[in-house]
């Protein structure tokens, strides 16, 4: 289970290194598209497209419905949510840090500001 879980976080982070890829999603998230639609804004085949739509399809973040001849993309969130969670983690990580560091940029300032030095009121 662990392993598997391993292997989709690998084909969504694999997928989403890609900006063609990220804009397809993004495209995708406005609702569904054809190939063609995702293929249009990228100076790229229909062929180089359907590859793009491949790598999402493997990863779980789009799911491809065939009507007549014409393939239709829906976005599927579900592995971006476990993505995000895993992220979440250096999020708390850095926010952390951050904060640490606005506490000691205050500390500096609020020792070298003029009004803390004394003999300077009187």
């Amino acid at each position: 289970m662990v392993e598997s879980n391993a292997q989709q976080m690998n084909a969504v982070f694999h997928a989403l290194g890609d900006p063609t890829r990220r804009q397809m999603l993004s495209d995708l998230s406005e609702g569904e598209r054809t190939v063609s639609q995702l293929a249009e804004p990228f100076a790229i085949s229909l062929a180089a497209a359907s590859k793009h739509i491949k790598v999402l399809e493997n990863a779980g973040l789009i799911r491809r419905e065939i009507r007549w001849r014409t393939h239709y993309c829906h976005l599927d969130p579900a592995p971006l949510a476990s993505a995000h969670e895993w992220l979440g983690v250096y999020a708390r990580f850095w926010n952390e840090r951050l904060d640490v560091l606005e506490n000691l940029l205050r500390r500096d300032d609020a020792k070298s500001s003029p009004n803390s030095k004394t003999g300077d009121a009187q």
